[in-house]
């Protein structure tokens, strides 16, 4: 995993009347109990194993890169991926508080995933990409993200039908 970075930004004019400055970290041993409470207020935690604290502390302990965002110290919302760091960066959860959204949190935790990814020095030859809640492929749309058409999802592929 990375090491522990912080970043301190605005995110411009998404910050709210107080001008909330948003901490940005790479943050290996984020909490399952913060991270639970995030994927909640996002909306995440509707599709996620949330009751099962095993399975998430396991989803956090194996992730390569975590990436937060706090006001206050409050985690506000977290990118959790899996990655080699040299050829592709899998966005598994993307979360960010509902109080929160709408303020450019989500597009910067996907900037500095990208960046984190890439800091073994492959740059543009590492592939970053997410598979999309239907509720958020606007959201994704409106960033500029790329939809591909060629993903496949294997999940309930009986191998056992094909003889293997």
């Amino acid at each position: 995993m990375a090491e522990l970075s912080v970043e301190t930004a605005s995110v411009g004019a998404g910050t709210d009347a107080d001008g909330a400055e948003i901490l940005f970290a790479v943050e290996p041993g984020l909490s399952v109990a913060e991270f639970v409470d995030v994927l909640a207020r996002s909306g995440l935690g509707e599709r996620r194993p949330v009751g099962d604290l095993a399975r998430i502390g396991t989803m956090l302990e194996r992730a390569d890169l975590i990436v937060t965002a706090r006001a206050g110290g409050v985690l506000v919302g977290v990118a959790r991926s899996v990655t080699d760091f040299s050829f592709c960066c899998y966005l598994s959860d993307l979360a960010v508080d509902r109080q929160w959204q709408g303020r450019g949190i989500g597009t910067v935790l996907m900037a500095r995933t990208k960046t984190a990814a890439t800091s073994e020095g492959f740059g543009d030859g590492v592939r970053c990409i997410l598979l999309s809640a239907p509720a958020a492929i606007g959201f994704y749309e409106k960033v500029g993200l790329e939809r591909h058409p060629n993903c496949f999802d294997f999940t309930n592929l009986d191998f056992n039908d094909l003889g293997g």
